[in-house]
Formats: C-alpha cells, structure tokens, sequence
C-alpha cells in the first residue's frame, strides 16, 4: 500500500489551481497525468534574465532586463507596423516594438511616466536597440514575480512555458516533505540537499549552475532514482537466490546427439559459456542468467543446447521472442536442431485461433510439446505447462526486472535464460540486468567474413543501383532499409512505398516490401518468399532487426543511416554476412551531419566489434536526432542520463546491496524510508516479494 505522504505526489494535475479538463489532458500529454509526473520531468533550458545593464551597455542580440521610465507611445497608421514605446534611464534609450497590439493594452501596461522593469531580447536595428515583443513588462512591486533564471520546458501542442511552469511550481507547493533515505555522509560528501529542497533548485534555479546534470540538486534526484531501481533489482536478485529451482539433471546424450548432427563445430566460447548455464541448470538454485554475444555469435545454438538438456531431464521449455517475425523463424531453426533428437517443437502466437490453439495448449498441459516459441501469447492465464522447467526470453530490450520477475511466475520456479540481440553495456548491465549472472561469447563462428560497410551521400543514390543491379546479376539478395519516423506509422508506410515504387520500375516485381503495419502472416509470407528467392530485394523499415536470416543476403543499403543509434545501426548490418559470400552495408546520409551523426558512422566503418560500439551508442546517446529511440535499449529514466551518471550508478548499486544485506526486510528507519522511495519511484514489486507494505 503506498505510503500516505506520497499522496499529494501521486494526484492529479486537476487538483492544482487553474488546471481544468482542457490544461490537464494536455499536461498529460506532455509530461504525465500526476503532480509526480510533472516534478520529475526537469527543464531542459534555461534563459538567463540575470544581466542588468544599463541602455547603453547593451550589445546585439542578449537577453536583458531593464529598469526603465516610460517616454511616449508612436502609433504607426499602417496596421502592419508595430506599435513603438521609447523608454529609457540615465545612459540612454531604447524602443519598445508591439506588432498587432492593442493602443489600450499598451496603456495599462505601459503608462507614460511610469518606471517599468523589461525582460526580453534586445536587438540592433539601424543602430538603434529594440526589443520586440518583450517577455515581462511588470511594475516595480512585482519584481519578484521575474525568475532571473527561466526554466524551459519539451512542451506539445497547446501546452504553452508559461503554463508549464506555473504547474510546475503550483506542484511543489503541494507536496509533502518525504523522510530522507540517504546516508547523512552521502549527503555532507557530495553537499547534496534533501529531496524536496532538490525540486525546487531544479524548478527554481537561483542560478544556471543548478539545472546543469552535474549541479548538486540534480546529481541528488538521479542518484535517488538509481537507488530505487538498484534496490528494488537487489530485492529481485533476493528472492532468486531464496528461490528452490529444478535441479536437472541430465547425463548429456541429446547433447552429445546435438553436437553430432550439427555440421559446424560450436565454437570454444560457446562451450564455455554451456557449461556456466548448464551449472546453474544442474543446481538446486534457480538460475537467472543473460546471455549476450555479439551479432552472429551463436547465441541461438547455445539456447539449443540448454532446451536439450532441459528436455532430457524431463522439463518442458519455453522461449519467448518479442514478435512472431523473430518467433517463427526460432521455430524453424529449433525443430531443425531438436527434432532429430525426438524432441517436439511447436509455436504459439496470436495467430493461433480456435481448434489449432486449443490443441497447443492440451499439447502443453499434457507434455506432448516439449519446447514451445511463442510471444506474449505464451504467458497468457490459460496456458499451462505439465512441467515447465526452462524460460528463455529472447528479449531484444523489451522486458525489464518486473516484467521478467512475472514471466517465471508460470510453473515451478523455472530456470531462467534472458538472450539480448546485441552487447550490453556495462553500465546497461547493472541498471537494467542486475538481477541476472552474465554469460558472454566472445567469438564468432569460424569462416564468418568480414562486412564492407561504406559511407555515401543521398546524392550517389544512382550509383549505388548501379551497383545492386551487378550484384544482382551475381544472385545476390539486398535489403533496403527505410527509416521509420518515431510514432509515425503513417510516415514510416510512405517512405517505404515510395522506396518500393521506384525500385519496382527499375528492378520488376523482383522487388519485395515489409513494413510494421503488416499482418503477422503477411510478414510471414514475404520473410519466407525473400528466403527462397523470389524477392532480389527486399524493401523494409527496420522490422527485420531481428528475425530474418537469409545467408544469400550479402548487401544491405541504410536510408538516411544518420537518423539511427549505433546498436540499431550494427543489428541491421548483422543481417548480411551470414553466408559464404562477401558482404556490404551501405551507409547513406542526408547532408549536411552532425557531428555526433558523422561520428556514429565513422564508428560503423571502423569497427565491427558490438562489444565496442555498444559503449560508443551509449557514449553519443541524446543528441535528439535518433530514430527508434523508445526501442533502444535504454532503460526508461526520468532524472537520470546515463551517459553522465555512469559513477552513481556504480555508487547506487553498492548502497543497495548494502542495503538488503543487512535489512533484507526494510525495517529499520533507513529501510522504511527507503520503501517510501520504492514506492515514489514505482519500483514497489520489489516489496511484494518481501511479503509485506
């Protein structure tokens, strides 16, 4: 149950003044339907109202605030010219330009004689200084009411800074002050202040240093968010050591029968990492474990081997995929591998209706299927398994802590294998598997060639079908990715039609198209035509991040490859390379780039190693300019940028195992101060598995 002085947090946007029906759907919209929405959404500028100088000081171009005395009025007869108010002081004077503003307005406002303090940009023009428009006009009794330091909000439509701000501060007013849940040494360490007081700098910054990440007030509230989320992972990785699994116990003949059948040999590090799975498998203990590998490594034949050993010890297995693409495609890889060992193999997705989907499901309960793929689907209240021993979740970032914590819910403690498509960061390890042990492979299968990736303009578009058309002679396959525009379907389907179309006229109907707004079994469909060669090339948006292998396919051409993050950029590079022939990514950009933009290319062309630009995709992350942002694999923070808190979350973590170490139950005064900030930062499952708040 949330704790009482958390409830002023946790209201709506409607109880504060002024807010009606109308601002508060557009605060929503904005930044969140509660008062906690809006304090921990901080300004992402500022305008500095600080600078004081008298008229004659003033240079082009700088925000300013004057106090002035009121000249005269000019009214221009032409409606089109701006209403013009001459002010001044002892040094000068300067005008003041109102377009379309009324003469009455002006008067009230402005009375002639009167003393004024202004705030606004001032400008040259024909060497005289102007300010157009100012942002303040107040009397000298309302001086307080100008923020010397203005906070800028992300705003939406309809939702002007002036509103923004007044919630904002309106929000701090009515919140409680909340029991403090850091060490007093922390806080007189780092001069960090209380929770509370750390809003309100933030809010309403004294000066511009306390809005900067680094500031003390801001360094506070994220290291208060990465506690929560480290302590309520602590608790998760708690209660799984606590946890009696299945312990398997198998003597290894499907595995030997596996390894037999294959025509490869695995390579050394995906027997090593085996044995650290197959260990975890073989204890009593529930293991929870990420696997990870860069592109092409092998995972998915190390989570072959761990079904086989599972299914020899008599457990059933379940494997989870993020879509029906990525599931369909382990299904026929996995029946490839375990049904030659009499194991059956089946998928259940949403797909599956009626009798066919009934079927699964006595299949599951009864123990005929010994390992099943399927996407959320497979955890729905009416699939039962006779004896799930085995979870293994190719999660490709979609599933955090609690999402995992409720996945291994469905049978008997099962163990737990979590596959991530690319590298994990060090620094994304901690905050956003903590709860897991880490297995990596570190090698590529042998005979794996390397990948040509190339850098072009847009302009060299003509060129490069030239070269598709060669390569095409050659029977090779291409993709041709097309970028998709955040929460834009619409404007994703056009930008690869209008691709599709002017390929189709060069290229005949030996052009293919995949998109989001497909149906599962047209996806289907064309994944599978695209294999077996009826498509050359194969237009898409980024739906085949994961899911397709086509050995055949040796080019793959990114649009507009400047609009992506690196992770996303490397996974679709990984969908060449996979057969025997020379591979090629070809890069294409809209000029001119960015900085940040020409540096995550140049990582591309450098480097094939995902382990690296895993780190760099971190290190470039927030410039504003990528695309598939909410898809990327950056744990969701509100305070926190990773890129800048890297040394608190390492000071976080090590708090929050001290923490549950020595109260595991969050009894003491630190520990029910510390539920409180579960509660605020909403990582309360975590106290659910304590059996208690």
């Amino acid at each position: 149950m949330r704790p009482e002085p958390l409830f002023s947090y946790f209201s709506s946007t409607s109880t504060l003044n002024g807010v009606g029906p109308k601002t508060r759907d557009i605060l929503s919209r904005a930044m969140g339907p509660r008062l906690l929405d809006l304090l921990f959404t901080p300004p992402s500028s500022f305008i500095d109202r600080s600078y004081t100088p008298k008229i004659f000081e003033i240079t082009d171009n700088v925000v300013v605030t004057l106090v002035v005395t009121v000249g005269s009025h000019s009214i221009n007869k032409n409606k089109n010219q701006p209403i013009k108010v001459r002010v001044f002081d002892e040094t000068g004077d300067l005008t003041l330009c109102f377009f379309k503003a009324k003469k009455e307005y002006l008067d009230k406002i402005l009375p002639v004689g009167s003393k004024r303090i202004i705030s606004g940009k001032a400008q040259f023009y024909n060497s005289e200084v102007n300010i157009v428009h100012p942002d303040y006009v107040l009397s000298i009794s309302e001086k307080n009411k100008l923020p010397l330091i203005e906070t800028i909000y992300p705003l939406t439509d309809g939702l002007t800074q002036k509103v923004a701000r007044k919630s904002i501060l309106n929000a701090l007013d009515k919140i409680t002050p909340l029991p403090e849940w850091i060490e007093k040494s922390i806080l007189d360490k780092y001069s960090w202040p209380k929770f509370n007081e750390a809003l309100i700098k933030i809010h309403s910054p004294i000066h511009p240093s306390d809005i900067k990440l680094t500031s003390p007030p801001r360094l506070r509230l994220a290291y208060d968010e990465l506690l929560a989320k480290q302590v309520a992972i602590a608790l998760v990785r708690n209660n799984n050591q606590k946890k009696v699994g299945i312990a398997h116990n198998s003597i290894g003949n499907y595995i030997d029968e596996l390894l037999n059948e294959v025509e490869f040999e695995p390579t050394s590090s995906q027997y090593s990492v085996f044995e650290e799975i197959k260990k975890d498998m073989s204890s009593p203990n529930r293991m929870t474990r990420l696997l990870q590998g860069d592109v092409g490594s092998g995972k998915t034949f190390v989570a072959a081997m761990a079904c086989a050993y599972a299914a020899e010890s008599g457990s059933q297995v379940a494997l989870m995929a993020p879509t029906e693409i990525l599931a369909r495609q382990h299904l026929v890889t996995l029946k490839s591998l375990l049904e030659p060992l009499g194991l059956t193999v089946e998928a259940i997705t949403g797909r599956d209706k009626g009798i066919q989907r009934k079927a699964l499901e006595t299949g599951l309960k009864e123990g005929y299927i010994d390992v099943v793929i399927g996407t959320h689907a497979l955890f729905q209240d009416n699939t039962i398994f006779k004896k799930l021993g085995l979870v293994i979740i190719d999660e490709q970032h979609r599933f955090g802590v609690h999402d995992r914590f409720k996945l291994t819910e469905k049978g008997d403690s099962p163990d737990l294998l979590v596959m991530t498509a690319t590298p994990i960061p060090r620094t994304l390890a901690l905050s956003s598997y903590g709860d897991l042990d880490i297995s990596t492979i570190t090698e590529k299968p042998v005979g794996r060639k390397p990948i040509g990736t190339h850098i072009l303009p847009m302009q060299k578009l003509d060129e490069v079908i030239e070269g598709i058309k060669r390569a095409i002679k050659s029977n090779k396959q291409v993709y041709w990715v097309c970028p998709l525009v955040e929460d834009s379907e619409l404007i994703e389907l056009s930008s690869v039609l209008d691709r599709y179309n002017q390929l189709k006229l060069l290229f005949g109907e030996r052009v293919g198209m995949l998109h989001g707004r497909l149906k599962p079994l047209e996806k289907d469909t064309i994944s599978k035509e695209f294999k077996s060669g009826k498509y050359d090339i194969l237009v898409a948006t980024t739906v085949i991040e994961v899911g397709i292998d086509v050995p055949n396919a040796s080019i793959i051409v990114i649009e507009h490859a400047e609009r992506f993050g690196l992770a996303q950029l490397h996974q679709l590079r990984g969908r060449v390379g996979r057969g025997s022939s020379a591979s090629s990514c070809l890069l294409l950009y809209k000029s001119p780039l960015s900085n940040n933009s020409k540096s995550r290319l140049e990582i591309m062309r450098a480097t094939e190693d995902g382990f690296l630009i895993a780190e760099k995709d971190l290190e470039l992350r927030g410039s504003g300019d990528l695309i598939g942002s909410k898809q990327s694999g950056l744990p969701a923070h509100r305070l926190v940028e990773l890129d800048k808190h890297k040394s608190l979350l390492l000071a976080a973590d090590e708090d929050a195992k001290s923490i549950i170490k020595n109260d595991p139950m969050l009894i003491s005064k630190r520990g029910k101060s510390i539920r409180v900030l579960l509660y605020l930062f909403e990582q309360d499952f975590g106290i659910a598995l304590m059996g208690a708040g």
